[in-house]
């Protein structure tokens, strides 16, 4: 991924993160993680149906269990997390 993308990608990221800051003024954050968990399993089911017509869905769902799983890695090994 170059540069550009990185920052636009984290930038959206950051976005989702913000919200879910924000509803944890009136919502308990163990509510709102698998919200937003929820929330990723079913804009992805979309897309990997609608938008890229993904033909092998459990190949994707461990594609992407996969992904989430090197990202949750990567932040709970994060100090500054």
């Amino acid at each position: 991924m170059d540069s550009t993308k990185t920052e636009k990608f984290v930038r959206l990221a950051d976005r989702f993160v913000r919200t879910a800051n924000t509803a944890n003024a009136k919502i308990p954050a163990t509510e709102i993680h698998m919200a937003f968990l929820y929330g990723a399993a079913r804009y992805n089911a979309f897309v990997a149906k609608n938008v890229i017509d993904v033909a092998d869905h459990e190949a994707f769902v461990t594609e992407m269990a996969a992904a989430y799983a090197e990202m949750l890695r990567n932040h709970l090994a994060d100090p500054n997390v």
